[in-house]
């Protein structure tokens, strides 16, 4: 039970769109196929006082007080500092639980990528640096059998091969929805280079965003850009693009979604009616951008953030009653459907995304996956904080 600040949110029984398995967890689960609203917050006024003037210690900051075309990275635009409601909005009937209790946050300002990292510039780091991603790289047994039985033998070497997973359609529309292997294939060979599979390429690609990228691949990148990746709060923050209590980042209508985002338009995962004008990914900045310039926040592809997905974390803020500054997320992971997970929280939604199945395109809406995990519509774009560039 929460105290009295805060009230009991009530669990919405939807299913994910998206059920995030590791890398060598699909062929966890191939082998064992084969086998068988809100928040009342209670601030004191001093608290708030002192997050007031950290926050005002960071606009004085000389380069941010002079911020203009020529000082601002390239690809990247200012997110100045501020508060808002992080969480699902008491409007949205389409709220998960783990969206609740909604909570007041302060972000310091920061600068974001307009639009989730591309083939070309991903393409840029491995030239650079030689980096493999997880997707390519040889699956490793004595890893895979700790998340079995101790008695399961080793499979055939052809089954541990890397991969990852591909999105494929069903030639009939489905009841089970929780049964995501009628819509999921673990590809031998997919990977950033070939996202369809074998005989899958990103040439002609380069203005896409990439996938089939990891945690680990996207936290090596950062490191090669000088970059880090988003908190979730600095990403909710930053998708709301000026608007607070609203379900969408342009308002709360879901008829314009289609001007405002790649998602699945039609009987999910059977056929895809293109109403937005694409089936799969689109270029990035295809759609309109939100209130800070910010492209495709909402659909295309899921994008990771750098905090634990714990299905409790909100409630626990809730409980602390005071407002968060520059949140870093959950110091541990918990997943109560999966307790054994280690999972990062991705945000954004993606192409796979529908009206009758998932929804994720909302701001609140969060996922969670393990930080091996690679799929067919997982990215991620950059974050830049002045305490970087002070380094």
């Amino acid at each position: 039970m929460l105290n009295n600040n805060c009230e009991e949110a009530i669990p919405f029984f939807k299913v994910n769109t998206i059920l995030c398995i590791s890398h060598t967890m699909v062929i966890v689960f191939s082998l064992l196929l084969l086998s068988m609203v809100g928040c009342t917050q209670n601030l004191k006024r001093k608290q708030k006082a002192e997050i007031v003037n950290q926050m005002s210690q960071i606009r004085d900051f000389p380069f941010s007080a002079k911020l203009d075309s020529s000082s601002t990275p390239e690809g990247m635009v200012w997110i100045p500092s501020g508060e808002f409601l992080q969480g699902a909005v008491t409007t949205d009937s389409l709220a998960m639980s783990h969206e609740k209790p909604s909570h007041m946050v302060a972000v310091n300002g920061f600068f974001m990528d307009v639009h989730e990292v591309t083939n070309l510039k991903f393409s840029k780091f491995i030239d650079d640096t030689g980096y493999v991603t997880i997707a390519e790289r040889k699956v490793d047994w004595e890893e895979l059998k700790k998340q079995l039985p101790k008695s399961t033998p080793k499979p055939d070497k052809m089954l541990l091969q890397p991969g990852s997973l591909v999105f494929k359609k069903t030639a009939v529309p489905i009841s089970n929805f929780y049964d995501y292997s009628q819509w999921w294939n673990w590809t031998l060979d997919a990977n950033w280079r070939c996202p369809n599979g074998p005989g899958s390429t990103i040439k002609g690609l380069d203005d896409y965003p990439v996938v089939h990228v990891a945690y680990e691949d996207a936290i090596a990148y950062c490191k090669w850009a000088g970059r880090r990746l988003p908190t979730e709060a600095e990403w909710e923050y930053a998708a709301r693009g000026k608007k607070n209590g609203t379900i969408y980042y342009w308002g709360n209508e879901a008829l314009e979604l289609n001007k405002y985002g790649n998602t699945w338009e039609g009987n999910f995962p059977v056929s895809n009616s293109l109403g937005d004008g694409f089936e799969m990914r689109a270029p990035v900045g295809s759609f309109e951008p939100n209130g800070y310039g910010l492209y495709d926040m909402s659909g295309n592809v899921w994008e990771w953030t750098n905090d634990w997905y714990n299905t409790e974390y909100y409630k626990e803020l809730c409980i602390k009653g005071e407002i968060a500054n520059n949140p870093k997320g959950a110091t541990r992971a918990y997943n109560h459907s999966n307790p054994l997970a280690k999972e990062r929280v991705i945000k954004g939604g993606s192409f796979l995304c529908s009206a009758i199945y998932c929804s994720s395109y909302r701001i609140s809406s969060r996922m969670g996956a393990t930080e091996d995990s690679s799929f067919e519509h997982l990215g991620f774009r950059t974050v830049l904080s002045l305490d970087m560039l002070k380094k």
